[in-house]
């Protein structure tokens, strides 16, 4: 399998090269230069298969030249037998023919541990074979930086340097990223948002002279083609549970940076009948604007109750786009410099085909804690604020009734206990058994300011190898 960018001017690289470089050297993100597709008899074949049997099947046509089979499995056993629940993705019923599939029985209570537990262990095989030490650098919203340094903590040859934006995500989040131990666990909280913590690491990632030539960068968020590979492989597992392939699905799926939504159209291209896919959104609101009026326009960001959704620029949408443009890397290229300058739209039977396939909704506050409490009250089931803002935007925006609709449950509401007291309910989410003295535990941070000559310095003095 090779991978190509989505601009068009980077080498093509294989799976190994790919989850190392994370950022194309053009700016772009990688992409498979072809898919695999899946018949519906061979699709139809994975009922009853375990959950790390299924991924194995899903995914090991985008690594196959790069890892042995049985070592892949063998990465895959070790990944999913931590998960909390034996179906490791369980789906729970919340009406007819709706539901939620609870991605947060990790071991950080949230979606991103399906790929950043994976990540790790594919990071230690690959650099033990090359006998090579990387420096991790990514930025978080809440939920993928407690993934990654739980996912990676073990690895013998990287440093995690994981940037937050300080005071806007919620304290279980970063206690989980602050208080786990390690000499090679560096926690930065940046005076600033998410998206001036995603801008630094895309800039580090184009220039990596500040660390003198001694290592390179490695990528943990979403701009890593295996975390949106891992994704892929829930989509397959919810339909299969529900009928699937022999009936289409729909999904709506909380997103801020387009990974997960991503991951589920690729899930379709690759053969599994998905007839919608819902774009679940908050205030900062701007792929709804996209989808709905074709317009991508970058707002103020705006703090809300769903933090891991606080995103204006979101890179994977990118790979959309490649996609909606014929694969043009060219084009891709210039619409991104001119959406830097102010608004754009693409030609509208491109917008058009979009459509198709995608729905979007704005989810604000208010509603949010309506729904929290709703489900709630009819179903005695809690959930988070983002995992309730994809189950209204999946109840505005459905088309037909008779095709199950799954909202991807992203977060644990323990993660979130001010979102749930805003509801107006009495309960108080507790924490899983292995989290219980989460609280007690001593944390590590340091707060640089939104600069990212400071956050760069910080790195270089503070790697192992230095």
């Amino acid at each position: 399998m090779r991978y190509i960018s989505t601009r068009g001017e980077a080498p093509a690289l294989g799976f190994e090269e790919v989850l190392l470089t994370g950022l194309a050297t053009d700016g772009g993100l990688y992409v498979p230069e072809s898919l695999p597709h899946f018949s519906l008899e061979e699709i139809r074949s994975w009922r009853g298969l375990s959950y790390s049997e299924l991924a194995f099947n899903v995914m090991y046509p985008f690594v196959d030249d790069a890892i042995p089979a049985d070592d892949f499995r063998t990465m895959l056993d070790e990944t999913y037998r931590v998960f909390a629940h034996q179906a490791v993705a369980p789906l729970v019923q919340l009406d007819s023919n709706e539901w939620v599939m609870e991605l947060f029985r990790g071991p950080t209570l949230a979606f991103k541990d399906f790929a950043l537990q994976l990540l790790g262990r594919l990071l230690d095989y690959v650099l033990e074979k090359r006998q090579q030490h990387v420096v991790i650098m990514g930025a978080t919203s809440g939920d993928t930086g407690s993934a990654a340094i739980e996912g990676c903590r073990r690895c013998e040859h990287v440093d995690i340097f994981i940037l937050h934006p300080h005071e806007r995500v919620s304290e279980v989040q970063r206690r989980q990223m602050t208080t786990v131990r390690g000499d090679n666990i560096h926690n930065i909280a940046v005076r600033g948002n998410f998206d001036d913590c995603q801008r630094m690491v895309k800039e580090s990632f184009g220039n990596q002279s500040f660390l003198g030539g001694k290592t390179q960068l490695a990528a943990v968020n979403s701009i890593n083609w295996a975390r949106i590979m891992a994704q892929i492989v829930y989509y397959f597992q919810a339909s299969l549970a529900l009928g699937g392939p022999d009936r289409s699905m729909a999904f709506s799926v909380p997103t801020g940076n387009f990974g997960d939504i991503f991951a589920g159209y690729l899930a379709k291209k690759m053969g599994l009948p998905i007839s919608q896919l819902v774009i679940a959104t908050n205030r900062n609101d701007i792929l709804h604007r996209f989808m709905s009026g074709n317009k991508y326009e970058q707002h103020q960001l705006e703090h809300t109750l769903s933090p891991s959704m606080d995103i204006m620029v979101s890179s994977n949408f990118e790979r959309l786009l490649f996609d909606l443009h014929g694969r043009d890397g060219a084009a891709v290229k210039l619409l991104l410099e001119n959406a830097a300058k102010g608004p754009v739209s693409i030609e509208d039977y491109r917008w058009r085909h979009a459509r198709k396939l995608f729905d979007s909704d704005a989810v604000d506050d208010k509603a949010t804690c309506d729904t929290i409490r709703e489900i709630f009250d009819r179903n005695e089931y809690l959930l988070d604020p983002h995992t309730a803002i994809g189950v209204r935007a999946a109840r505005n925006c459905r088309r037909d009734q008779a095709v199950p609709m799954i909202t991807l449950g992203t977060a644990h509401p323990a993660k979130f206990p001010d979102a749930i007291a805003e509801s107006g309910l009495s309960v108080t989410p507790e924490l899983p058994a292995h989290m219980a003295d989460l609280f007690e535990r001593e944390e590590r941070y340091t707060v640089l300011d939104n600069n990212i000559a400071g956050v760069q310095e910080f790195i270089a003095k503070n790697w192992k190898n230095t």
